[in-house]
């Protein structure tokens, strides 16, 4: 039974030097209960949640009003000694980027021992048994490998959940879970909200759970505290928040995934729900046939012939090969969406790669426009370049820190000859920010200097200043907020049929596949193993492996 405060907030604001960033922010957590904290980049969450370890830096940061009790011990003001004894072994982490909070000189059996043995006596041969047990618990395939790997040597989903086990070593009685499913595809983010459950229950810890995805909270969360720019927005039980919203930015936040009841010409933004006018168009099934006979009555734009990529390497001195995409045939037709999903490790990025002529098959061809892409001149070859175009995953790391953004543009222009002067590639780079939604300000601005949504509007930016035929967009909304993801999803919409683009859209979320495609390519263990419509292939999937993958979507909608 929930009956005793854990965690008491009561109005806490935190400046950083003598700007608020968080005002009048109130909660509690009961121990064995979950909070889900939900909103936006900038919102607040994790500044929130980082106070209460006492990991804001000292210098600049500061809580200028307000009260944090835990367990019913006034830990506001505590030193960074205080906050020793507590963090790691009362209250613990789970970080957002496992590759970020690995160490990747130590293996990851050592890194977990090594909080084993700060907060307890145990021997040496102890804490070891202690780490194996541990790693089994968050059920890691092999714990004992796990234990003698370097986090290189783990998947995405294999490295958050040795994670967990560090957050757990020593039993905490509040557990802070920060974005710990982002970018994840969603079975590997089932099995982490599900673990996290199930641990929070055998431990009776307190959960605060952080996520910009109200998809993902709903699965988990007791309660639900929505933040925006700072400030609470919505706080109450989880069914209340739900199902009965009051605020506008806590609808807009349920209305900006793509729904798999209906398909929206445009996904809902928080300034839509800010209007009263606001009034969302279904796309018809009559409007969509029309569009798909124009579509497929042409030649296709790509052709894909029996695919193959296989790539070798050492292990205990022996060469393995494996097959990352395995006799893959596909046409793609020009003004076409293809959604291409799957999930992580199933071949789509390698696919993708193939695609762009970045990696050379094993076995099979690409044609672009009737040719091999694998056999064109350098005149050819510059051509194809500038036609078929990408948008990044990371749109910070696929920027340069050290160049403006107009100049990183323009440095395209003049790489393929276009525009005479400096002046004419300027006016071709400033109505182009203008067309993805940035200023003419922007131009002589630094990649850091914006946000993730505007980074990625940059990067768009990039694909499409040459006007290519082809964009691939390679997870390019995985790692944004809901609210900015919907954004992006509209502008990418608005420049298809401006343009009159063709989309080969690779993604993991199943439910943005079905609203953004015109068709969906379904790929498990590098083949490919259904395709279709993309309706018909949501509404009546034929292989099992697709029934699973929209099982996991259509019970949150």
């Amino acid at each position: 039974m929930i009956d005793k405060k854990l965690l008491e907030v009561k109005g806490l604001s935190i400046a950083f030097n003598e700007k608020e960033v968080v005002r009048d922010v109130s909660f509690t957590i009961q121990e064995k209960e979950v909070l889900g904290v939900v909103g936006e980049s900038g919102s607040g969450k994790s500044v929130t949640a980082l106070q209460l370890m006492g990991l804001l830096p000292s210098k600049t940061a500061r809580v200028s009003n307000g009260s944090i009790k835990f367990d019913g011990v006034e830990i506001t003001n505590f030193s960074e000694k205080q906050f020793q004894t507590i963090r790691g072994g009362v209250i613990s982490m789970v970080f957002q980027e496992p590759m970020s909070a690995l160490n990747p000189s130590m293996k990851c059996g050592n890194q977990v021992a090594e909080i084993i043995k700060q907060h307890t006596e145990l021997s040496k041969h102890e804490i070891k048994e202690r780490v194996i047990s541990l790693f089994e618990k968050v059920k890691l395939p092999n714990p004992i490998r796990a234990y003698n790997a370097y986090p290189h040597q783990l998947s995405g989903g294999q490295k958050q959940r040795v994670v967990i086990a560090m957050a757990i070593a020593v039993t905490p009685k509040l557990l802070i879970a920060d974005e710990p499913t982002t970018a994840l595809d969603a079975h590997i983010q089932g099995e982490i909200v599900t673990l996290l459950k199930s641990l929070q229950q055998e431990y009776g810890m307190g959960l605060l759970f952080i996520s910009h995805d109200l998809d993902v909270v709903a699965d988990i969360a007791d309660k639900i505290m929505v933040m925006y720019k700072g400030e609470v927005m919505e706080y109450g039980t989880a069914g209340n928040v739900l199902n009965n919203p009051q605020e506008h930015y806590t609808k807009a936040l349920l209305a900006a995934k793509p729904s798999t009841k209906e398909r929206l010409y445009r996904l809902p933004t928080v300034s839509d729900f800010e209007s009263s006018s606001f009034k969302p168009l279904v796309v018809t099934k009559e409007n969509r046939g029309v569009n798909h006979k124009e579509i497929y009555s042409k030649p296709p734009i790509l052709e894909l012939l029996k695919v193959t990529k296989v790539f070798s390497f050492k292990t205990d001195g022996k060469r393995n090969e494996v097959k990352a995409v395995n006799s893959v045939s596909l046409e793609i037709y020009e003004g076409e969406t293809l959604g291409l999903v799957g999930e992580s490790g199933c071949g789509k990025s390698t696919l993708g790669n193939l695609i762009l002529n970045l990696l050379q098959p094993s076995e099979g061809d690409i044609k672009y426009l009737g040719k091999s892409i694998f056999r064109l001149n350098k005149e050819e070859e510059l051509l194809f370049r500038k036609d078929v175009q990408l948008i990044f995953q990371d749109p910070f790391a696929s920027l340069n820190p050290r160049k403006k953004i107009g100049s990183a543009l323009s440095e395209v222009l003049r790489v393929h000859h276009i525009g005479n002067s400096k002046k004419e590639r300027y006016d071709i780079v400033s109505n182009l920010l203008e067309d993805v939604g940035l200023d003419e300000n922007s131009y002589d601005k630094y990649p850091h200097e914006f946000s993730g949504g505007q980074r990625q509007r940059i990067n768009i930016a990039r694909a499409i200043i040459l006007n290519p035929k082809v964009v691939v967009c390679d997870e390019s909304v995985s790692a944004l907020d809901i609210s900015v993801q919907a954004q992006v999803l509209n502008l990418l919409n608005e420049l298809k049929e401006k343009y009159q683009f063709t989309y080969i859209f690779v993604s993991h979320d199943l439910a943005v596949v079905k609203y953004m495609s015109d068709s969906v390519a379904i790929m498990e263990s590098g083949r490919l193993i259904e395709k279709g419509e993309s309706d018909k292939v949501f509404y009546q999937p034929v292989k099992n492996y697709t029934k699973k993958l929209i099982g996991k979507i259509q019970s949150k909608n």
